[in-house]
């Protein structure tokens, strides 16, 4: 019977410490190794017994578990606010935290957090660049209409950020000072190039094999778009891992943080322990969702006569949840069963 051994790693940007012991907690080995590829390979190459690994989820954790991966039998990530829950202590050091974490390792008891597949992770890192662009360009449509505004220029605020428009608006103002003409021209190129990255960059995940099927079921949903679809694919991942919708719900950052004692029971407002990317994305997407979907609009419009609009998008939000769920587990073409009310 071949001997395993656990080891727990601490991550960080240079280094990396990690603790190495057997099921009964003896230290074999423990000590310090660079953050690069070839100390990660002639360290894992000093193994005399089978291992299983564990590290906190970081910055850094992920081509770290990438390479790691065939030299071990397993490998976890664990959930870091979980893992300081349980490792909180008086004494912290790197060498410290990589024995908590091979002790939680073999006894079982380690907070794991789900490690999405090399292939996801990789486009999930496109995505949300892209969200990075877009975030940049609403900068820059701000600042330019900030520019405007110093120097009392008159413009036409729906049609501002037009290419045409904006160049036949430059040409125009002959009483505004050359260098802020200068810094409009600036902000202009970069949105045209924000722009031209932000469509190559949905493009290329669109035409993407592994997400393409995926998307367009999703997508026969009213209501749900191209990027609400791309993002519940790669910020998700296997879907199967949500036995509740209550469940992904909770993981979209859709629902309130609940405290409850002593027969007390309080709803704070939504939880921050959340998956913030999906959680932004769903609920942008169920403001306008009510104008595509008569069942998302009717739901919107019931939740507003309660008196609390932000309640009635989250309620509008957590819908589609439910629906992406069951296309995506079924993977089939989304037909709704619910009946509208019928007309007064």
């Amino acid at each position: 019977m071949s001997i395993i051994h656990y080891i727990g790693f601490d991550i960080h940007k240079k280094v990396i410490s990690f603790c190495e012991k057997m099921v009964d907690g003896t230290i074999v080995d423990q000590g310090v190794i660079r953050a690069t590829r070839a100390s990660l390979t002639e360290w894992a190459e000093k193994r005399t017994a089978e291992w299983i690994g564990a590290m906190e989820a970081t910055l850094f954790t992920g081509w770290i578990y990438d390479y790691l991966l065939p030299y071990a039998l397993e490998l976890k990530v664990a959930h870091p606010e979980m893992l300081k829950a349980i490792t909180a202590a008086k004494k912290k050091n790197d060498a410290a935290d990589a024995e908590k974490i091979a002790d939680l390792l073999r006894c079982n008891l380690l907070p794991e957090c789900y490690m999405a597949q090399e292939e996801y992770r990789n486009l999930r890192r496109i995505l949300r660049y892209r969200n990075f662009l877009v975030r940049e360009a609403v900068k820059m449509k701000n600042k330019t209409a900030g520019l405007l505004m110093e120097v009392g220029a008159e413009y036409n605020k729906a049609r501002l950020h037009g290419a045409k428009y904006f160049r036949e608006l430059l040409d125009h103002l002959d009483y505004v000072p050359e260098s802020v003409l200068n810094l409009l021209q600036m902000t202009g190129s970069n949105m045209e190039s924000f722009a031209k990255m932000e469509k190559s960059l949905i493009s290329a995940l669109r035409l993407n094999p592994q997400l393409k099927n995926r998307v367009e079921l999703l997508m026969s949903i009213q209501g749900v778009g191209e990027v609400t679809a791309l993002t519940w694919v790669l910020e998700i991942g296997e879907v199967e891992r949500f036995s509740r919708i209550n469940q992904a719900a909770s993981y979209c950052g859709l629902c309130s943080a609940q405290k409850e004692s002593a027969g007390k029971n309080y709803r704070g407002p939504i939880s921050k322990k959340r998956n913030k990317q999906l959680q932004t994305v769903l609920i942008e997407a169920a403001k306008p969702a009510p104008r595509w979907n008569p069942r998302l609009a009717e739901l919107y419009e019931r939740e507003c006569a309660k008196g609390n609009r932000n309640r009635a998008t989250l309620a509008v939000a957590r819908k589609p949840v439910a629906y992406m769920m069951a296309v995506d587990k079924k993977k089939i073409p989304f037909e709704s069963r619910e009946k509208l009310p019928k007309a007064a």
